[in-house]
Order: C-alpha cells, then structure tokens, then sequence
C-alpha cells in the first residue's frame, strides 16, 4: 500500500511539473505563465512559486483533486516538483537565493474558488487543500523555526543530517555508527541546519458570520518563509492552506485533570457514600489533548476586489490606477457625467433612510477622505474626517452607522456603553504558552484605514473617552505596559452617534450644554451635525409613506441613481486621487477662517464651540474631500465655498433657533386687565366664521418670530444705547435715567438704516412691531429691562400705544453683558 501511495505521490510530482512547463492562458504565448513567475521571482528575490489554483483546474481535473483532497501527503512532491522547474528555467535563482545548493522552493497556492468559513472546519478537512477567510485579531513576533536539523554525535563525532523536526525539538534516536551506543548527547550544528522565519496568527470570524447567541471562534494559523508579517491586526485575510492537528501544549501540561471533575471526599474516609464523582477517565472520557490549527501557504489580505495581487503589500506605493479594469474606468467616468451626479452620489448613501442630506453629504466625504500629508520633520497630518451626530432618538442614527460600517472594508461598529478604554485602543495580553506579553487589537487598531462607528458616544465613561484623543488627531495608539512601549497606527476616521442630555435637544441652549462631551473631543470633529425631530405634516407624511413601502416591498422600494457596488467602486478610486491646493483656493481657505474666527467675537453670536486652527485643517480635509468627488487634480475655490458652506450649516444652523415674539404683540402687551378683555372679544367674536383669519394669524406670527442672533444681536445693541445714555445723564445730573422706548426704537432703525438694511417702509414698520414686542419680552420674562415711568394716560388704544412709546427704560443692574 505503502508502495503505491509513493507511486501515485511521483505521478502527480511529474503531471504538476508538466501543468507548470505548458500551462498557457493564451496558446499564443511563447513563453508559458510559470516561466515568468520565475522571473518575478529572481526580481524579488523570493523562493516562493505562487500558483493560481484556477490554473491547475483548467489543465487537468484529476491533478486539481489530488492536490485539493490529499494535500500535506503531496505537498513534499509538488516543492520538489517546482524546484526541478526552476533548475531547468533558470538555476541561478536557487544559488543566488542562499549559497546551500539544497534551498528549498515553496509553493503557494491562491485563488481557490470555494472559501471556507471558521466554523466548517472540521476533522473532514484535515490534510486537504482549503481557503478560510477571518479577521486578523494577533500577531506573533517573527521567531525561526527548526525544520530539519543536522546533529553531531558528542561521542564518536559522526554527523546525521536531516533529521525532521516534529512538534517539539527532536533529537535522533540513536547514533547511526554501529559501534557507538549515545542515545541522548547530541549537539546541533547551527550552520547546515535548515531554518525558516515562522510566525503565530490568531484568525476570529468576521463579524457577519457568527450565528445569532454565539461566541466568535478563533484559529491559530501559522506563517512560515514570506507570508509572515503580511497579514496585520484587523486585516480580513483570505489564507490558503491546510488544516493540521497539533498536541495541545496546556492540555499535555497536566494529563487528565482539565477533563477531570474532582470533589473532595469528606474527612470520613471510611464512608462510601460520600466520595463522589472520582473522576471523568473512570467514565471512559478521554483526555483532549489535540487541537486544530492552519498551517497557511499564502495569504490574501481582502478589499473586497477580486483581483487582489498576491503579491501585494509590496507595492504598495506604485501607481493604483492598475487595478482598475477598462471597463470599471468607463463606468466611473459615466458616473461623472450624469447631470448632477453629486446630489446622486449623496441620494445613493443609505437610500433606506429618508432625507437628512446633509448627514449623507458628511458620510460620503468622510469616505472618501482628505489627503495624508507627512511634514519633513516626520509628522502626521491626518487627512481623516471625524463626523459626529447628536440627534434626537429615532432620528435614524444607529442606521447610518451600520450603513457605513457596512460599505467600508476596513470597519468597526461597537457602542459606547459597552466599550472600555483598552477595547478602543489596543490591551497587553499574556500569550498563554510561552508566557509573553502581546498586544491585542482594539477596535480602533482594527479599523486602521477604515471608519470606526461608536454609537452612544455620550454614554461612554469620561475616562474611557480620554483614550480616543490621541487616535482622532494624532492617529496613533501609544502604550507603555508590562515592558512593552510601542506607538501604533489608528489612521481611522470616527463616525459617533450621541444622544442629547435631557433625551431632547433643547433649540434654546447651543450645542454645549445638550450634549455631555467635553470641549476636547467636539473640537476634534471636523464636522458636528444636529437631528431634530421636530412635528411637520409634510415631512411625517413622506417619512410615513417611505418606510411602509420600504416594508412592503423591501428593496424593489428603493431606487437610488447609484448600486452600493458603483458607489464602492467610485470612492476606491477617488481616494487615489491627490488632489493639491492651488493659489487661488488657498487664499480663500485664509480669508474664510479668519471670517469664522471674527464671528466667535461678534457681540450677540452664540456659536456652538470656539473655531480653533483644527476648524482650518477641517476646512482643507473637507475642500480635499470635495474636490475628490468631482474626480479632480486640484482643489478650486468652489470647492472651498462648498466646505465653508458645510461647515457653517452643520453646526450654527441648529443655534440660530427661532425665538417666537408673538405673545409680547401690541395687543397683549398690557398685563392681565387687557387679557381679560381681549379674552371676553374672543368669545363674542368665535361665531364668526374662521377661515379668512387662519391665513392672517400665521402671516402675523412668521412677523414676531426672529432668529436667535437676530434677538440677542438687536438685544445688546439697546442695552449699550441704554448704558451710553445713562453715562451721559449721570455727568449732566439734570434728568431722570432712562430713555423713552419710542427714542430709543428711533435711533436703532435710524442706525439700520444707514446700513442700507432696508428696502421698504413695510420692512421698516414689521421691523418697529418686531422691536416693541422684543422690548416687551425683556421687561416681563427675560428681566433685562426695568420701567421707571410707565407714561401712561386715560384714552383708548391710540393712546396705550404712545404711553408705551414714551415710558422710560433703563437696564437692570443686575444684567451683565456677555
């Protein structure tokens, strides 16, 4: 049997060293594909033939069985067999890759058509030729490994070569001379022995393929020649290799006592009853003492494109525009020139929620990023958008999180309540057989190159929200732990989710005091937008329509202008783009900060938080971003004034509320006698037919409702008349202090107007109503004004309204201007 398992092992050596000799994509070619493997590989210097398996499968279908069945019994056979191929081509890779003649070829294969998942591995799969895909959650270090070892006997001085290494260290048995008997004093020599550079990789399942209520399984895999170091923390990695059993270090450690349920018998050691359970072995249990782990020959790190060079990663500062076919290209230049494609780049991001374009418009520039830049003395300025949302709850957050955790390669969705500081960022982990410290990734590190979404980022505990402030600036990951002191890559951008601190955003309070996040963190967002849900016949009913026909008919419902493969394909290939400031764009990027900055001082200006110099690196990234989507080299000063526009309405919109005066109108204004009598109006009056009042009542109230600035704006410019007046009083010590309300009205339209700011006398009237109801309100519920002398005399209403005209105001001395 023996005999002809060699037999069949030599035949498929010499069927494989044909496919590798013949085997032609184009029977055109002269020379065949394998032939110019070699040439790479004399290029890179490398001593690894990768094969693609679609190859072996298009030559000859009983080779590709025999390989994917039984592929640790031929792999000896099939290295042997590229070796011979390489000797014949070309011999002088072999002597140039190492002075030992007997180096070694490995072959790797990729490209197996079926992938498999964690949990289908099983015992079936031992020995055959498999492809597992998972998430990359630990690496080893780099440690050389005995493969074959040549020993010197310290007795008689003979030499044995080749020894095969099993799991453990192994010596040669015995001594091959017939007259010496040494069994156990060797010496290895160091120098004609074979090594190779292995390393430890801890796989988990990806995210999506673990079955609702279990927990994710891991996999060791090992690495050994070229493929270490290629796959890093986070990546998602396809490996190609076999499933071997290797003995369970732990479980060897202390034989039968993990499968072992001890109790301690009582202090009677005369009673039967009550010795217990004496042990599983008695049961007939055995000890498991063997576990599954991979042995990898090649390692594909997944994007999500197919065509994924295999030797990839080193050359990775080449030119990316490669990796595109011709055809990909047309299609994205069709894109562009759809008319008006960016408003359909931005429909097309999470079609299944409704409106919020702004927070869709943040989405797609923060995928497609700004530009890295590295300064000459070695610093980082992160080209990555930080987007934060706070909105109020069913404002459809949660659901632009998983949208984008989803669309990216490279992403992390975790929330905030339940994520420490050491989850975020990276944890010193004890390996648990050889006792070293390791780092393990955190969420963060896993998300390297990708989004991180952190939804209730409010509920985070402070101390853990420290830990994020290196990674959204610096973006890096420092750790001083267990003697280990390292500073990791997190070149990630933070898409966060916060909910307001009273349940629901209160318009009349800036962005400060709803959410609970320190100054520290709002800052290092490039851009905070606000979701309101405020109650509008037109939008529920849209909204309400939307997603009944998104639940009746799922995803024939929705129609967006762009499929999520377009969009992907779009993004990957603007980010190649570099596009660079020019002269013009430049000096608008200046003149727009400086613009912002001079609205924090503007006396009356609210503003969400201070713009500091991370504002302007926000405005560059966003100018980047935007000039990225127009698939452009240079970024134009139109695509500033769209980032300075972004900016400006993602915040401050939310802070310039509207105030609502209408209450303080010159009919209401006179206290509760009047409202008595406007009330008993009312009631005479309610027979009348309503229909033609509606529309005036709202036209009346859009009059008495201002914005926010606008009211602490005309605010504090009568409270400075008011104080000017009172100075000038108090040095002529002749009046009263105070001014009239009808003066003081007077002067501040007077003021307007030579500003220009009008452009009709109806404008100048609705602007006096506003003024006088604005008055009204800081006497009676702000406090800010006093009345000294009311002026009021007996008349009609003509004559109420002059008495409010000339009573006296003055500031109340508690009031202290901001």
């Amino acid at each position: 049997m023996e005999a002809y398992g060699d037999e069949k092992a030599i035949r498929v050596e010499n069927i494989f060293l044909d496919f590798l000799k013949s085997f032609r994509l184009d029977p055109r070619m002269g020379e065949s594909h394998y032939e110019r493997e070699i040439q790479a590989m004399e290029a890179n210097g490398s001593s690894t033939m990768f094969i693609d398996f679609s190859h072996v499968m298009l030559y000859n279908d009983i080779l590709q069985k025999a390989i994917a069945d039984e592929y640790l019994r031929f792999e000896p056979y099939l290295k042997n067999a590229c070796k011979r191929f390489v000797m014949e081509q070309n011999p002088t890779v072999i002597a140039e890759a190492d002075d030992n003649p007997n180096k070694d070829i490995n072959v790797a294969f990729f490209n197996i058509p079926f992938t498999k998942r964690l949990r289908e591995l099983t015992t079936a799969e031992i020995g055959k030729l498999v492809s597992v895909t998972g998430v990359v959650t630990r690496t080893s270090e780099v440690r050389p490994e005995l493969l074959q070892g040549t020993f010197k006997c310290l007795e008689c001085g003979s030499v044995i070569k080749n020894v095969e290494q099993q799991f453990k260290y192994t010596e040669p048995t015995t001594c091959v001379s017939a007259t010496c008997l040494n069994r156990t004093k060797w010496a290895l020599l160091r120098q004609e022995s074979k090594f190779a550079d292995w390393q430890r990789v801890r796989m988990q399942e990806t995210s999506k393929e673990i079955p609702a209520g279990s927990l994710p399984r891991s996999l060791d895999v090992i690495l050994r020649h070229e493929i270490v170091e290629l796959a890093r923390a986070g990546d998602t990695v396809i490996f190609t290799g076999t499933v071997v059993v290797i003995p369970d270090i732990l479980a060897l450690a202390s034989p039968g006592e993990r499968a072992e349920c001890r109790r301690e018998a009582s202090q009677r050691k005369t009673s039967t009853a009550g010795q217990g359970v004496s042990g599983l072995r008695a049961l007939g249990v055995r000890d498991l003492s063997y576990r599954l782990a991979f042995i990898a020959n090649s390692v594909q790190v997944s994007d999500g494109r197919k065509d994924v060079d295999i030797r990839n990663r080193k050359k990775a500062g080449d030119e990316d525009d490669e990796q595109f076919t011709s055809e990909e290209l047309k299609e994205i230049q069709r894109m562009k020139d759809t008319p008006d494609f960016f408003n359909k780049l931005v429909d097309s991001i999470a079609p299944t929620v409704f409106g919020h374009q702004d927070i869709k418009r943040a989405i797609l520039l923060m995928l497609l990023g700004g530009v890295h830049k590295f300064t000459h003395e070695g610093i980082n300025l992160r080209g990555d958008i930080n987007v934060c949302i706070v909105g109020d709850p069913s404002c459809a957050k949660s659901q632009f999180l998983k949208y984008t955790s989803g669309i990216v390669p490279r992403s992390v969705y975790t929330s905030g309540k339940s994520s420490s500081a050491a989850g975020l960022t990276a944890t010193v982990a004890k390996e648990p057989e050889t006792g070293e410290f390791c780092i393990e990734a955190g969420a963060l590190m896993l998300a390297d190159n990708g989004i991180c979404c952190i939804d209730e980022f409010d509920k985070m505990d402070v101390r853990d929200q420290v830990a994020i402030h290196e990674a959204m600036e610096q973006q890096t990951i420092s750790i001083t732990k267990a003697g280990i002191q390292a500073t990791l890559n997190a070149r990630t951008s933070i898409l966060a989710a916060a909910n307001p601190t009273g349940g629901r955003y209160d318009k009349s309070k800036p962005l400060k005091y709803n959410v609970a996040l320190p100054p520290a963190i709002l800052s290092r967002f490039d851009l905070v937008y606000v979701m309101i849900d405020d109650p509008d016949d037109q939008t529920d009913y849209h909204i309400a329509h939307h997603i009944v026909r998104v639940h009746q008919k799922h995803e024939d419902a929705l129609h967006p202008a762009f499929t999520t493969a377009q969009l992907k394909r779009y993004i990957t290939y603007a980010k190649t783009l570099r596009p660079k400031l020019t002269s013009e764009a430049r000096k608008l990027l200046v003149e727009s900060y400086v613009a912002l900055r001079r609205g924090d001082t503007t006396p009356g200006s609210r503003v969400a938080y201070r713009m500091t110099v991370r504002q302007l690196e926000a405005l560059i990234r966003l100018s980047e971003a935007i000039a990225r989507s127009y698939l452009e080299t240079q970024v134009q000063p139109r695509h500033v004034r769209v980032a300075v526009r972004l900016l400006k309405t993602s915040v401050i919109s939310v802070d310039s509320t509207e105030i609502d005066l209408s209450e303080f109108q010159e009919g209401n204004s006179d206290g509760a006698d009047n409202r008595n009598d406007n009330s008993s109006q009312a009631d005479a009056q309610q027979a009348e037919p309503a229909s033609g009042t509606a529309g005036s009542a709202n036209q009346q109230k859009e009059e008495y409702r201002v914005k926010e600035d606008y009211f602490w704006r005309v605010t504090q410019a009568l409270v400075m008349r008011l104080r000017q007046h009172e100075e000038a009083i108090k040095q002529e010590e002749t009046r009263l202090a105070g001014m009239s309300q009808g003066d003081l009205i007077q002067w501040y339209v007077n003021q307007q107007n030579e500003k220009n700011n009008y452009s009709s006398t109806t404008e100048v009237e609705i602007e006096i109503k506003r003024i006088r109801s604005l008055i009204e309100r800081l006497i009676r519920r702000e406090g800010h004004l006093i009345v000294i002398d009311d002026g009021r005399q007996e008349g009609g209403e003509d004559a109420a309204r002059s008495a409010r005209d000339s009573r006296i105001l003055t500031v109340a001395p508690n009031y202290a201007m901001d």
